[in-house]
């Protein structure tokens, strides 16, 4: 029987094999003390805080719990497009972008929000440090075992060894933050530019285009599909009827309607689409604060960015919706039985070390990651998200000749549907 393709992101591989098996009990104490923490940290945030943040972390929690849930991934996605031509995951990005775009055109045009905050989409620059940027994050991503998502809601799901792809992510954000006026002065680039603003198409056509385009991606992968007879991908047992809400997995394309949905209430409850790593940056800059880096005078942390330098991580709203995703994923992993902290190998620790590395910094660099740029950058009607993707795709073909060196598996043409 040769080797099956599995649904599922680059963070999760171990949690593919083990849930393509009868479906476990449910872990109820660890749903139980999930259910806890989330409540404590809600009150907290009540208390505490602007009245939108127990909002954002209920988004959050909704955000790990769907991509858990339906092994949503982008880092596999990517990978087996490039490796065997499996383009179904893909297909699903562009039914999750289709949905968001057409959330996201009348908010954007009538600034819709639910906190009377003032709503703007991500649209950046195009310009070498986008280029360079999203590169590296497709190679880094390859090497991690997860994208931005993935690492998230694989260390809530128990991955070992995604704590380290986080923890230097993180460290890869701070560095990128530190060289970033750097790539964005003195490196050549564009202005913004937004197929609803920048080209005189306005939203309605904006979104024209844009569906034009995700209806010629997936054709794009249909045909390569075929023509490189790419192997199926193995579905995740799961239950029946309602059950199914809770435990089991999702069709991919319900769950790439759901994440839609759910960036588009991200969107409207804070004024911004859903985003992740400048979290990270935050994070490690603080902590480098802390031991005496004069972090407050590099460029990046000048002026808006000054005050959240400041303040209590718990009043940054990424933050808020990362700690949700991780909550999210850790009661959908507990829920399916799946719940267990994974063993680690000398080749999987530098992997992720490299791989969290130039994610972190290719994240800083390209304004956003598979969520900022790819997701909500197009989302948001910007080119610099199609760049993103295009040199992602890149990276990722590059990345599958360095994954063998570190013991990591590429799809194989020959493998099959079992």
């Amino acid at each position: 029987m040769s080797e099956t393709i599995v649904q599922g992101t680059g963070a999760q591989e171990d949690t593919e094999k083990r849930s393509s098996k009868d479906l476990a009990a449910p872990q109820m104490n660890l749903v139980t003390g999930a259910l806890i923490v989330t409540a404590i940290l809600g009150v907290f945030l009540f208390i505490t805080q602007e009245p939108m943040m127990p909002v954002l972390l209920l988004i959050g929690l909704l955000l790990g719990y769907t991509l858990f849930h339906a092994r949503f991934g982008f880092t596999s996605a990517f990978r087996r497009f490039a490796s065997v031509g499996n383009g179904k995951a893909i297909r699903s990005h562009m039914v999750m972008l289709g949905a968001a775009v057409t959330l996201f055109a009348p908010i954007l045009a009538f600034g819709i929000s639910f906190f009377d905050v003032e709503v703007s989409g991500y649209v950046f620059p195009i310009g070498v440090s986008v280029i360079v940027g999203s590169f590296l994050f497709g190679i880094g991503m390859q090497l991690g075992g997860g994208c931005a998502s993935g690492t998230l809601y694989a260390v809530g799901a128990g991955r070992t060894v995604m704590f380290i792809t986080l923890l230097f992510f993180i460290v890869g954000s701070v560095i990128g933050a530190a060289h970033l006026p750097f790539w964005t002065d003195q490196m050549p680039s564009t202005e913004p530019v937004s197929l609803a603003t920048s080209t005189g198409l306005g939203y309605g056509g904006a979104w024209l285009v844009s569906i034009l385009l995700f209806g010629l991606i997936a054709w794009i992968t249909l045909v390569v599909e075929r023509k490189r007879k790419a192997p199926p991908m193995a579905p995740v047992p799961s239950e029946k009827g309602f059950k199914r809400i809770l435990r089991g997995s999702w069709p991919l394309f319900a769950a790439a309607i759901v994440l839609a949905v759910l960036n588009a209430l991200t969107l409207m409850t804070r004024g911004q689409p859903w985003g992740i790593t400048s979290a990270f940056a935050l994070w490690g800059s603080k902590v480098a604060d802390t031991f005496g880096m004069d972090v407050a005078s590099w460029g990046y942390w000048q002026g808006d960015n000054a005050q959240m330098l400041q303040a209590s991580i718990f009043s940054d709203t990424t933050t808020i919706l990362n700690f949700g995703v991780i909550l999210g994923a850790f009661m959908a992993s507990a829920m399916g039985g799946l719940f267990r902290f994974s063993g680690i190998t000398g080749g999987n620790v530098a992997a992720a070390v490299i791989g969290g590395l130039f994610m972190g910094y290719g994240a800083r660099l390209a304004f956003g990651c598979n969520i900022g740029a790819y997701f909500g950058g197009i989302a948001s009607f910007s080119v610099h998200g199609y760049i993103w993707a295009v040199m992602a795709l890149l990276g990722t073909f590059f990345a599958l000749y360095l994954r063998p060196l570190f013991g990591l598996s590429v799809p194989k043409s020959k493998d099959s549907f079992c």
